[in-house]
């Protein structure tokens, strides 16, 4: 969480004062609906016709637009082993299989193993923009069409990061974001989906509503009623985070511009080089990436003083191999429920393995993260920038 003040507390404070907090009302009450103002905010921002804010964050979003898309057993999701488990768990939540593939350089998925990776039984493919780092969209949308699969971006680290001049989220079928406490923009909790496809949208408001066969608008749908999930969003997040959305530009720009002048007054210096980028001006300026050689640099480089670097292997919950209840396969409190159980499931390619992606594992252990922050002072930047310069002639 970047910024939070007295905006949020002000628009919070008419949603309660109206005493309507439900996101379903009537207009003809006055109702505020900030649900809804923040979709169409959102949509507009992002460049797409629909959006769907949600309350079970990034992994709501992706469930909703997996489904929406048809995909559930006997199905295969190729997904990054460089993410938060959440990307793979949304997968298994709609009765799908994930294939992790590897991730490259930046930090990314990689095109061509997800081209090797795609297989008879391949749905979907989900990218994930980690840190705010743009995935190649271009060549992952091409492997997509070839393959006659669906694309559904995973956003929820890069609110608002673009890719040659377009936001992520608008290249894929579907884009899912998360507005936790640890994301760009924040309502503490919470997650959206946007899609170009009326009948995605569609289908993943039943999905996320329960209760849709009771709602006012429900003669407009055209997809037969089903039961869905309980993931209604409040207006009280609808309310903070149109104020968020008005910070958006704010932030991304001053994390930019710190990022650039890291990159602008070390690039060329003895011992440094940064991690190559699918889109430098897309980035969200979350980090700033270093790349080594070895294991044993990257970590003397972010141990260096003034440096307050971290390593991506560290992070654990981000990498596959620590993902225990996945590589157990230990999915839901059911049997009957767990993925891997499914009599359609099977034959799909369910084994895995902590070393199976062993190109993800070294870039990972050679990468160093240093995260930047909308307000480090000038003076802050300058002795960062000055102790990575001193641990990079050191090395």
């Amino acid at each position: 969480m970047y910024r939070l003040g007295q905006k949020e507390l002000k628009e919070v404070s008419k949603v309660i004062m109206a005493r309507k907090m439900f996101r379903v009302g009537d207009p003809k009450t006055g109702h505020l609906q900030e649900s809804i103002r923040f979709e169409k905010e959102w949509a507009r921002t992002i460049g797409v016709k629909h959006a769907l804010l949600l309350s079970g964050g990034g992994t709501a979003g992706l469930m909703a637009g997996l489904a929406a898309m048809g995909i559930g057993p006997g199905d295969e999701v190729i997904v990054p082993g460089y993410t938060f488990m959440a990307s793979a768990a949304a997968v298994l939540m709609v009765g799908a299989i994930p294939v992790i593939a590897e991730i490259n350089e930046t930090m990314t998925l990689d095109p061509r193993d997800v081209e090797k990776k795609i297989g008879p039984r391949t749905r979907a493919i989900i990218p994930v923009h980690i840190c705010g780092i743009p995935s190649d969209m271009k060549k992952i949308m091409d492997i997509a069409r070839k393959h006659k699969i669906k694309v559904i971006e995973d956003c929820c680290q890069a609110d608002g990061g673009s890719f040659k001049g377009r936001r992520l989220g608008s290249w894929g079928h579907a884009g899912a974001y998360s507005f936790n406490d640890f994301k760009i923009m924040s309502a503490g909790e919470g997650g959206a989906l946007v899609t170009n496809d009326d009948k995605i949208i569609e289908r993943a408001g039943i999905y996320s509503d329960s209760g849709t066969a009771f709602r006012p608008y429900v003669k407009k749908i055209k997809t037969p009623i089903f039961l869905g999930f309980q993931f209604r969003a409040t207006e009280i997040m609808g309310a903070v985070l149109r104020m968020q959305l008005q910070r958006l530009a704010g932030i991304l720009a001053d994390l930019r511009r710190i990022r650039v002048r890291f990159i602008r007054e070390l690039k060329g210096k003895p011992g440094i080089r940064f991690a190559p980028s699918n889109d430098h001006k897309g980035d969200c300026g979350v980090v700033v990436a270093f790349q080594f050689d070895s294991e044993a640099k990257a970590r003397v480089f972010a141990k260096s003083k003034g440096v307050n670097g971290w390593l991506p292997i560290d992070s654990g919950k981000h990498v596959y191999s620590n993902w225990e209840p996945i590589l157990k396969h230990r999915i839901g409190i059911h049997p009957g429920m767990n993925p891997y159980l499914m009599p359609r499931n099977r034959g799909l390619r369910t084994k895995y393995t902590k070393t199976m992606c062993p190109r993800t594992l070294d870039v990972l252990k050679r990468t160093v993260f240093i995260s930047l922050h909308t307000d480090m002072t000038d003076s802050q930047i300058r002795d960062r920038i000055a102790a990575c310069r001193k641990a990079g002639s050191s090395l």
